[in-house]
């Protein structure tokens, strides 16, 4: 495999050390961590391969512009973004336009009102972002099958924690759920 070819964060597989990823990139040599130890290798002498799929983009069979608007689109979804017009749809309609407040146990301090759009949006972000934990999670290199059910649980309770608030989702889809996002 030629130097070039390697990329910071690429899986690849030698015959002996197994599959590991690559740490740092030098002029001949490659660093790469496997499962026993990470190793300093030549990789136009070494054997190695990559360990996933690539992709090489020339002569696409689809407009430039069809091709980034599908990659931007599967960026924002990975990192848990939502466009806030999308998030008030998912809003049950009798909410729209509605507000949350607030009471203060005492007296003489103030209400606090949020519209509910506003309150929603950011529990779907709260939704959004425990989504891409509990991926980063099952797929974390560095965890023990044991500890990532452990940590899955504290993702189970929190989501648990947030049914609370499901009367606000229009479909049952969107809504918080304790039996596997």
């Amino acid at each position: 495999m030629k130097i070039q070819s390697l990329t910071i964060g690429l899986r690849v597989k030698h015959p002996q050390y197994g599959v590991g990823t690559v740490r740092s990139i030098s002029e001949k040599t490659a660093e790469i961590r496997f499962d026993d130890a990470p190793r300093i290798l030549d990789p136009e002498l070494s054997d190695i391969s990559p360990a996933e799929a690539g992709v090489a983009v020339s002569g696409l069979e689809i407009p430039l512009k069809q091709f980034v608007e599908t990659t931007v689109e599967s960026v924002l979804d990975r990192l848990g973004y939502e466009n806030p017009d999308a998030v008030v749809e998912q809003l049950g309609a009798r909410w729209h336009k509605g507000k949350l407040v607030l009471h203060p146990a005492d007296p003489s301090l103030q209400p606090k009102e949020v519209p509910i759009e506003v309150f929603f949006h950011k529990l779907v972000g709260i939704r959004n972002q425990l989504r891409v934990l509990e991926q980063k999670i099952n797929s974390h290199p560095g965890l023990s099958d044991g500890d990532k059910v452990e940590m899955q649980q504290y993702v189970t309770r929190s989501y648990g924690s947030l049914t609370t608030f499901n009367l606000l989702f229009k479909d049952k889809a969107g809504q918080f759920s304790t039996k596997g996002e």
